[in-house]
């Protein structure tokens, strides 16, 4: 039986962030089944029968947005609790309610979490192993249709964060368990990476031995590698080594690897960084509401210049409390240019390619997703550009970038499947689910015990 065809007809713009970053005015996208297989000018294609045909007249068409950083399971229940001066307590508070959750809870948020960062165009992200129910979680990753990597999240060294210490023996079992049973499920739209939760978490042996894991199941790690001053010195005082230099050393520091934040790392670490092939997601969204100084200290502008492979993310829903990929990729663009005193850093073209195409490298994905060509996953985001905040247009990719939000996302595709119409998605109530969000948020809390109130009085 052949594919279902779908054709996007009459775009205003299409920006393809192709290899020769084309845009296409008056264009048309050809899908079959979940491939793109041709894209031209809508007089091209007028001919081309489709089963489906959408009228993009007045939309702009990107990529789907790719999000390298984004705990998705838990944050929801809790969004908007912690003060901003929480300081140290902040994470071990996280991880303390996060353990109290139940399976179906977790499944829950994380169809909640999904429903927005589909609605506002990212329709690939990476859950950097917080999810614990993951049998009950791969039913929100397959009525939602999104594209996930899932890992298992583990230490085996103390930590001041509440998270749980395995046996080294253990939490390799543990990651190697979960590649095994979910990287490549559902039609390959579910990756699964090993994931030690920070190298000042991880023995030497935990951390080389998923390196392993990730060479032996042609796979990835990540790591959270937003480096403050103290273990900086620990690691030089005990390898003589910064970080990133004391990755190298165990020959971990590869291809396969993706650093998340990316913060604390100085020169001859971006110049280590972009030579060995690890990837990088920063999630500036997190860090300036962290204060973690990543305008002025933040290496962005480095590892692009040392050619780096570099992406975006947002980190979790009670951390920046921004899912959306596009407010990451605003900040790329404007953060830089202020700290440094320079408009030429960071141009929109840039942030877009790191929203993008480069997000999409930093995954391993770029032969699938992250631009706009023939043999690509039909990804797809469409705007209504018919929108106050979208006039005037003459630039489309300077109108994404710096005044365009996820608001404008009309229509959205993932694996050549439309998943958001019209700015609803099609494969939950999300107000009933909103609802039964609130309801566990409010119970969590109280069966925990964690409270903190309002510093205006709620009367």
């Amino acid at each position: 039986m052949p594919a279902a065809t779908l054709k996007i007809e009459g775009a205003r713009f299409v920006v393809t962030v192709d290899p020769e970053r084309r845009i296409i005015t008056d264009g048309s996208i050809l899908v079959e089944g979940q491939r793109i297989t041709r894209v031209g000018k809508t007089a091209e294609l007028a001919d081309v029968p489709a089963d489906r045909v959408i009228d993009a007249r007045e939309m702009v068409v990107t990529p789907g947005f790719v999000n390298g950083h984004m705990h998705i399971s838990y944050a929801h229940a809790t969004r908007g609790v912690f003060p901003d001066d929480l300081g140290p307590a902040y994470l071990s508070n996280v991880f303390r309610l996060q353990a109290a959750m139940t399976d179906e809870e977790e499944y829950l948020t994380s169809l909640l979490a999904i429903t927005e960062l589909l609605k506002h165009g990212t329709t690939c992200f990476v859950d950097p192993g917080s999810t614990k129910g993951l049998d009950a979680c791969m039913a929100a990753y397959e009525e939602s249709g999104c594209r996930i990597t899932v890992g298992w999240q583990v230490t085996d060294r103390p930590n001041p964060i509440s998270l749980p210490v395995y046996e080294t023996a253990e939490a390799i079992n543990l990651m190697e368990q979960v590649v095994g049973k979910y990287d490549h499920r559902l039609d390959d739209r579910v990756r699964a990476w090993a994931m030690p939760f920070s190298p000042g978490f991880s023995s030497e042996e935990l951390l080389r031995a998923a390196g392993s894991l990730a060479d032996r199941y042609d796979t990835r790690m990540t790591l959270h590698f937003n480096n403050g001053s103290r273990y900086i010195q620990e690691c030089q005082e005990q390898y003589g080594l910064r970080p990133a230099q004391y990755l190298e050393s165990l020959g971990i520091l590869n291809k396969n690897l993706t650093l998340a934040h990316g913060l604390g790392i100085d020169q001859s670490e971006v110049d280590c960084i972009a030579k060995s092939g690890a990837s990088v997601v920063m999630c500036p969204t997190a860090a300036i509401k962290g204060g973690a100084g990543v305008a002025h200290e933040g290496m962005l502008p480095e590892l692009l210049a040392a050619g780096a492979t570099v992406g975006l993310g947002t980190d979790a829903g009670n951390n920046s409390n921004l899912l959306e990929t596009m407010r990451s990729m605003y900040l790329a663009a404007v953060l830089y240019k202020d700290a440094r005193r320079d408009v030429g850093m960071i141009p929109a073209e840039t942030a877009l390619e790191l929203a993008t195409i480069g997000g999409a490298n930093a995954l391993g994905l770029c032969h699938e997703i992250g631009s706009i060509e023939v043999g690509k996953k039909a990804d797809l985001v469409l705007f209504d550009t018919r929108r106050a905040e979208w006039r005037t247009l003459f630039n489309p990719v300077n109108n994404l970038v710096y005044n365009s939000d996820g608001r404008s996302v009309h229509t959205v595709i993932v694996d050549g499947r439309v998943r958001v119409e019209n700015h609803l998605p099609l494969f939950v109530d999300e107000w009933a689910l909103v609802q039964k969000v609130q309801e566990l948020g409010e119970d969590l809390l109280k069966r925990v015990g964690v409270s903190y109130p309002t510093r205006w009085p709620v009367v």
